[in-house]
């Protein structure tokens, strides 16, 4: 009898999930998300390393480990899987996925470059299943409340969008060892990493990006990624914007804020910050939001529920994905170009 799939599943069986790439961003942030979310199990974990594959699975209470990922993508008790490791390896674990006929989430950001993007939407199309992409961020209600007061006229007709991420340089901070900061392995430094959320709420926000351009240095000795970068950029709608990223300077600001032609609407991308809202009336209100014990749950909620036609559409996918891919690439063009050279 063939195993049924992700779609023909009883409607009292929940998704088995597998991941791929049980790291640090699984202990916490996501991981847990998929045995609290109805209509979802973790059922099977991968990591290289089986030691600590089966250290994750003794702790998180999953049945299975392995340390072989195809293993894991085309086992009998996986009907989804969650790619969660460096973006060099999203490629090919997505293809997998899709070779396998099962829905893939993947970490942020979505790949390497936007031609690796679309690479992997043309896949999971061909193969008829969903691709969804981890920029939860969408999903947190602090920054749905940003969305909401873009739109409801709390302040006018949106205008203008700026965005500045400034980190203290630190002995820690200048330890730069990590995938994080070599863009062999995660397509550029803590911009790609931290700003690729920026442009995905601001996409979700706003719209797509009609027009971008940037500018990127690398200011510490011997790194190899960009660590301040400024950017422009125009929305469809015609809101302008600018911003500024920078990881080894003398400050810390961490504020978003779109401006309208009758209010504003601020809030911080990392930091734990409040939504404040001045609005047509000249009222300013602070609002504390705080964020969910596992960060990813209400995204991972919106795919369990459109994989089993509970609820409706999750708001991120290949498609809003690979537009922020497109922008961050658009951004770090000339910067990539020069380290050619």
């Amino acid at each position: 009898m063939t195993r049924p799939t992700w779609s023909e599943r009883p409607d009292d069986a929940p998704l088995r999930f597998g991941i791929v790439g049980c790291g640090d961003v699984t202990e916490v942030k996501s991981g847990p998300a998929f045995q609290r979310v109805e209509g979802a199990a973790l059922s099977a974990v991968m990591r290289r390393d089986g030691a600590k594959a089966e250290d994750y699975a003794r702790r998180h209470g999953v049945p299975r480990w392995t340390d072989d990922a195809r293993e894991l993508i085309f086992g009998d008790d996986v009907d989804a899987v969650y790619v969660a490791t460096p973006p060099l390896t999203h490629l090919p674990y997505v293809l997998q996925a899709a070779e396998a006929g099962k829905p893939v989430y993947v970490e942020k950001p979505m790949g390497l470059t936007l031609t690796e993007c679309r690479t992997m939407i043309i896949a999971c199309e061909r193969a008829g299943v969903p691709l969804f992409v981890a920029y939860y961020r969408r999903a947190l209600p602090r920054f749905e409340r940003v969305r909401q007061a873009i739109h409801d006229g709390s302040i006018g007709t949106p205008r203008m969008l700026r965005a500045t991420l400034t980190t203290r340089a630190t002995p820690a901070a200048s330890d730069r060892t990590g995938w994080r900061f070599d863009p062999l392995a995660s397509g550029g430094g803590l911009f790609v990493d931290l700003a690729s959320h920026a442009f995905d709420l601001f996409d979700h926000w706003l719209g797509p990006v009609a027009d971008v351009s940037g500018h990127a240095v690398t200011r510490v000795p011997d790194g190899h990624a960009e660590d301040e970068v400024s950017a422009r950029f125009t929305f469809e709608s015609g809101v302008h914007g600018v911003g500024l990223w920078g990881f080894d300077g003398a400050t810390e600001i961490d504020e978003m804020m779109v401006i309208g032609d009758r209010g504003s609407v601020r809030v911080p991308l990392v930091a734990d910050g409040t939504v404040v809202v001045h609005d047509v009336d000249g009222n300013e209100r602070s609002e504390a939001i705080p964020h969910p014990a596992h960060v990813q749950e209400p995204l991972i909620r919106q795919l369990v529920e459109e994989l089993r036609g509970t609820g409706g559409a999750c708001v991120s996918t290949g498609t809003t994905a690979a537009r922020t891919q497109g922008v961050l690439d658009a951004v770090l063009h000339e910067h990539r170009r020069s380290a050619l050279r």
